[in-house]
């Protein structure tokens, strides 16, 4: 059933379905009309032949000698007919009036003639007679009364009612080839219906990755180049605003740098130890901030180019570097994989997750592995973990647990909310969750290079 849902959930399946669907139909209709008119043709030309086989039987007799109304019997039989002379119809009933109409006008508007179903035919000698075609024991009867009162019955095979099956036997080979050259022109129109819409959801996909990507092209139909044009549109408005973020927050950080160097020149000026001591961490608190909503500004647009990257050497270095700053952190396992990132945003990605494993809970183990097409970096703290309806929430940006922001353990709320930014634009994701053995993990899963 889910298998179904997905197939008619893709708009193409649907196209494809619609097309077919309604082109079978036509198909099928045209089909069994034509079938029905070539029957109708068929009975036609079937009821002519019989009047003249009637014709030819009835017209000899009244002025045919004994000899030769022999001879006409056995020629009769050889081709499958019963022609005998009756007193009367036995209440026959007039069965088939089409062809008993086709007979009379071949003998003559004052002929009496009936046809009636009969049962038991003689067999057919001549393979291919008209009446060879289909054998069953079911018959027609045809009365014709003669100018001495009595009747001639002329009894033979009837195959009318298989004359439209036949058709659509001989013609199946032919239907299938139409269903399959249906199918394919189908598929084609599908294709074609869903390939703009597929560029439109590549290109959006790209954008949230590079928003300089290079714009949609605007051909094709009226339709798609308007979809394109507003894909453009709102690209390069979104580009404008980043670029208009981004800028403002530089010059923001820019310009506060010169009011927070003249506040640290004045604190030089104070002499109470626990005053000075107080500001000092009040404008380094100010630096950060201003840093790192920088740093977040630029984790949403970075302009750093992507390149082919070892993962295995990256973490060997980002560990390296931070045992060298007295942190207890170790790395176990590797991946053996590459991966197309920007080097130094991932680094920072990474350094981001480390340092709050380290800050909140006191080391750092690193377990680098791979998973199929994936490569997963797991970073497991020392601390008692986070409540579980709050494992989410502090990737909110300035979110943090420690509502208190103690001096002691400072901190902006950003440097997650950095990590997940930075893994999202490298097709990515970071999650948290508290580990069964205890401590909080970070599971960083990137795709890697095929």
């Amino acid at each position: 059933m889910l298998l179904i849902r997905n197939f008619i959930g893709s708009v193409g399946n649907r196209v494809f379905i619609i097309v077919a669907g309604g082109a079978l139909i036509g198909g099928i209709t045209t089909h069994m009309l034509s079938a029905y008119a070539h029957y109708n043709s068929q009975l036609k030309s079937r009821e002519n032949k019989i009047a003249e086989r009637v014709d030819m039987i009835v017209s000899p007799i009244v002025d045919a000698s004994p000899s030769a109304y022999e001879d006409e019997q056995k020629l009769s039989k050889y081709w499958g007919i019963e022609s005998t002379q009756v007193d009367d119809t036995g209440n026959a009933s007039n069965d088939y009036p089409s062809l008993a109409t086709a007979i009379k006008n071949k003998l003559g508007d004052n002929r009496t003639v009936i046809v009636s179903k009969q049962i038991g035919c003689l067999p057919v000698k001549k393979p291919h007679s008209l009446d060879s075609l289909f054998r069953d024991d079911k018959c027609q009867a045809v009365f014709v009364r003669l100018q001495n009162g009595k009747y001639q019955k002329i009894k033979f095979r009837t195959d009318a009612h298989n004359l439209n099956w036949q058709l659509i036997y001989y013609r199946s080979p032919y239907f299938g080839l139409f269903l399959f050259l249906l199918a394919g022109l189908a598929y084609i129109v599908a294709r074609i219906t869903v390939r703009p819409i597929q560029n439109l959801a590549r290109a959006a996909g790209e954008l949230g990755h590079d928003i300089d990507h290079a714009p949609l092209a605007e051909t094709g139909p009226i339709e798609v180049r308007q979809a394109a044009m507003a894909f453009n549109a709102m690209q390069a408005r979104i580009k404008r605003q980043i670029q208009h973020r981004t800028h403002m927050l530089a010059a923001i950080t820019h310009d506060l740098q010169t009011p927070l160097t003249r506040l640290r020149l004045r604190l030089e000026k104070i002499s109470d130890v626990e005053l000075h001591r107080k500001f000092a961490q009040d404008l380094a608190m100010m630096q950060t901030m201003v840093r790192e909503g920088l740093d977040l500004a630029r984790s949403m647009d970075s302009t750093e180019a992507m390149q082919k990257l070892d993962i295995d050497s990256l973490l060997d270095s980002i560990c390296a570097d931070a045992t060298d700053a007295r942190q207890d952190v170790t790395l176990a396992g590797r991946t053996g994989a590459s991966i197309k990132a920007q080097p130094n945003t991932l680094r920072r990605c990474i350094n981001n997750v480390l340092d709050n494993a380290v800050k909140y809970g006191h080391h750092a183990r690193v377990h680098a592995m791979r998973e199929g097409n994936d490569i997963v970096i797991k970073i497991r703290d020392g601390g008692q973990g986070i409540p579980a309806d709050q494992l989410e929430t502090v990737f909110d940006a300035f979110s943090r647990l420690e509502t208190s922001r103690s001096r002691e353990t400072g901190g902006t709320g950003l440097g997650l909310t950095i990590a997940r930014n930075i893994a999202e634009n490298h097709d990515g994701t970071l999650q948290l969750m508290n580990h069964p053995d205890g401590g909080l993990e970070a599971i960083l899963r990137l795709p890697a290079l095929r």
